[in-house]
């Protein structure tokens, strides 16, 4: 198995408070793995930093053999655009851009000429059920239409991992199934490798494996 994703010793603190007390953690590549835990449990924290969103105070990360710790800024944002992808609670979708427009962003910021990133997010739309809601823009598409796109933007760059927080928190029971569902047959076509924090108990058991977290640390693996 390839390591996607390795993570050492992994302390974060806001303040006196410890979040993260030491995580170890190696995610291989093609797996789809989920993060549970109570509120509070730093489950978010983890997965911001495992996104390089923020760095830990203390320990080592490795994403695509990658070290993030040795990128200045500038560096880590355009590793971040090139191989990682999101989908978060609130799609977080540009009002006002077409789904196409939206998806197309991460291809466009990387520098992607605009007729490529164009096709790709076409196909990508269309792969996921919306090929008739290409031109359509957020506020006339449908909760699960929305985040749909959103995981086709997350995709656009053909990222080595996405990162889900909660991705079907704001989702119907019915809605949700479809999404969790995506996810796997998305990991069986393209190898993508997914990791999901999520408090829905029926998407992480589908996980390959599931992370169990309490103060700080992963408790059960």
């Amino acid at each position: 198995m390839t390591a996607i994703i390795k993570g050492t010793g992994i302390v974060k603190r806001y303040g006196s408070l410890e979040v993260l007390k030491g995580i170890d953690i190696t995610i291989n590549k093609g797996e789809v793995v989920s993060i549970v835990g109570a509120s509070g449990a730093g489950k978010t924290t983890l997965l911001t930093i495992l996104g390089t969103l923020d760095l830990p105070d203390q320990g080592q990360l490795e994403i695509n053999s990658q070290n993030i710790m040795q990128l200045d800024s500038g560096k880590l944002s355009a590793f971040r655009n090139e191989h990682i992808g999101f989908v978060f609670q609130f799609h977080h979708l540009l009002p006002e851009f077409t789904a196409l427009e939206n998806v197309c962003m991460p291809a466009l910021i990387k520098g992607t000429s605009k007729k490529e990133a164009e096709q790709r997010a076409q196909q990508l739309l269309e792969r996921l059920g919306l090929s008739g809601r290409v031109h359509h823009k957020p506020s006339e598409l449908s909760g699960g239409e929305q985040q749909r796109v959103a995981v086709a933007r997350a995709l656009m760059n053909e990222p080595a991992v996405v990162f889900a927080d909660e991705p079907s928190g704001n989702l119907d029971s019915s809605t949700a199934k479809e999404l969790h569902e995506l996810f796997f047959t998305l990991r069986d076509e393209m190898q993508q490798t997914f990791v999901i924090v999520t408090h829905n108990e029926q998407l992480a058991d589908m996980a390959d494996r599931k992370l169990v977290m309490k103060d700080g640390l992963i408790v059960t693996i």
